[in-house]
């Protein structure tokens, strides 16, 4: 009868032995998968050239294709219209900023893609999911909104830059000028400051 007792908690013992090296050595590869992601985000924080890759990427992700195009996209890739675009940037700014966020819609928007209220007043953003780099036009319609609806400041986001005119036409307006490798940054500090998504992905997947 001992003996069988004794054969009863060895069993659930080792099973407890077993579970807790288990449990240790998840831990361990779970901390190794989490200092790997950090490592990766911190690497592309500092590789320009490679936020400069992304910034392109999301170029090509939310581009507007024309009707008569017959591009095709592999399955791999994600491709989205220039709306989720806005929803995309309005996102990285609620997400980086905080207070209620508001997207417009597709048409009648008056130049102002989102509407960013926060503690001390409201925000405006325009978003130009483009190639080229934006010139001063886009500028002048958040200030004219700004002025028009008592906002204290205002956005221009885009994938690419801007034009030497557009800059000086910001100075002293309220108004930031975000290019595409800014807005990668972005992207990845938000990444970061909600656990990053890539520390979500399982260790396996490295």
């Amino acid at each position: 009868m001992d003996i069988q007792i004794n054969l009863q908690m060895m069993t659930v013992i080792g099973a407890i032995l077993i579970t807790l090296i288990a449990v240790v050595n998840w831990i361990r590869l779970k901390s190794k998968h989490n200092d790997f992601a950090e490592l990766l985000l911190d690497q592309i924080e500092r590789d320009l050239e490679l936020r400069k890759t992304l910034a392109m990427g999301l170029y090509m992700r939310f581009k507007k294709e024309e009707s008569s195009s017959a591009t095709t996209y592999s399955s791999n890739f994600l491709k989205e219209d220039p709306l989720s675009f806005e929803h995309f940037v309005a996102d990285i700014i609620e997400a980086k900023y905080g207070g209620e966020m508001f997207v417009s819609k597709a048409s009648g928007d008056f130049g102002v893609d989102f509407e960013n209220r926060r503690e001390d007043g409201l925000y405006m953003g325009q978003v130009k999911c483009t190639n080229k780099d934006v010139n001063f036009e886009a500028i002048a319609l958040v200030h004219s909104n700004m002025e028009k609806w008592g906002a204290v400041g205002g956005y221009v986001i885009t994938t690419s830059s801007f034009t030497k005119k557009a800059v000086e036409y910001a100075d002293g307006l309220g108004i930031e000028l975000i290019n595409g490798v800014e807005l990668v940054t972005m992207w990845l500090e938000t990444m970061e400051s909600d656990t990053a998504y890539l520390k979500q992905l399982n260790p396996s997947d490295i």
